[in-house]
């Protein structure tokens, strides 16, 4: 009897040994480490990407509701397949600038001196400004336009007063892209379930300073969101622009003091990415 208990014992403990292995692994399976992307990786999906690993953030506080970008969406775009691998920046600026070159200090300067102007048919001169978004919204890409067929582009500024590692939450629906001072963190054309659901952490790095992050999602039908946030230890470090800004004018009147200009064209995955277009 004392011998069938001891193997009852060591069975019990095996099983409840490997539950717990199981469920850290699951906890962790949606957690992305070792960015950026490299150049064969800039349009893949994360892998595993599926359902179980969806959660909900619905209660987090850091969602962040400005951003600056152009004033309205790209429209019609075909499909979030069929426009996620162009480079809607270059198209609206006949080539003056990437959108690479845009998740930049000198790229995102550079907005100062031009206009977007898409087709008429893909929504036509829009201005860049800041806009603000209502995280719990699930249509807040919309903006007063086209609710199906869309692409939106948005920047936010992040001076940070050391170099850091941050945890980047994206909530989106559809195809989300999103980089960092010119290189490229995410991607991912899968839906993350709902407004303030995410899929995916992501572990990115941060430099002393001014950090620009462009996210762009690509819509093709149904709800429509553009979502994000980081880690509560990344907010409370950090200062996260637009904040109290509400154009293009007083952005730049926020940021300006703290931009480092570097030369646009020294990156690595500039060349790599518009190759994908």
């Amino acid at each position: 009897m004392k011998i069938f208990y001891q193997l009852t014992f060591v069975i019990t403990m095996s099983f409840l040994m490997v539950i717990g292995t199981s469920s850290s692994a699951f906890a962790q399976a949606n957690d992305i480490e070792g960015g950026p992307l490299k150049a064969d990786e800039l349009l893949k999906d994360p892998d595993p990407n599926v359902d179980g690993q969806r959660e909900s953030h619905a209660d987090n506080k850091n969602w962040i509701t400005k951003w600056y970008g152009p004033d309205g969406n790209y429209e019609n775009n075909g499909g979030f397949p069929a426009s996620a691998p162009k480079d809607l920046i270059d198209e609206g600026t006949n080539g003056k600038i990437t959108q690479v070159e845009l998740s930049t200090v000198a790229g995102l300067n550079r907005t100062k001196s031009f206009d977007m102007k898409w087709k008429a048919g893909n929504g036509g001169t829009r201005e860049w400004t800041v806009f603000e978004l209502d995280p719990a919204d699930g249509n807040n890409m919309n903006r007063g336009g086209p609710i199906d067929n869309i692409d939106t582009y948005g920047i936010i500024v992040i001076n940070s007063p050391v170099a850091r590692e941050a945890i980047m939450s994206p909530a989106h629906d559809d195809h989300a892209q999103i980089w960092i001072n010119g290189e490229k963190w995410y991607n991912n054309s899968r839906w993350t379930g709902a407004a303030r659901t995410v899929l995916h952490n992501v572990t990115v790095e941060l430099k002393k300073g001014a950090n620009v992050v462009l996210y762009r999602v690509g819509e093709s039908g149904g709800s429509a969101y553009i979502n994000l946030h980081f880690d509560d230890d990344t907010h409370d470090a950090v200062k996260i622009y637009p904040n109290k800004s509400n154009d293009q004018k007083s952005f730049f009147d926020e940021i300006q003091g703290f931009l480092d200009v570097e030369p646009v064209g020294k990156l690595a995955t500039t060349w790599a990415d518009i190759k994908r277009r």
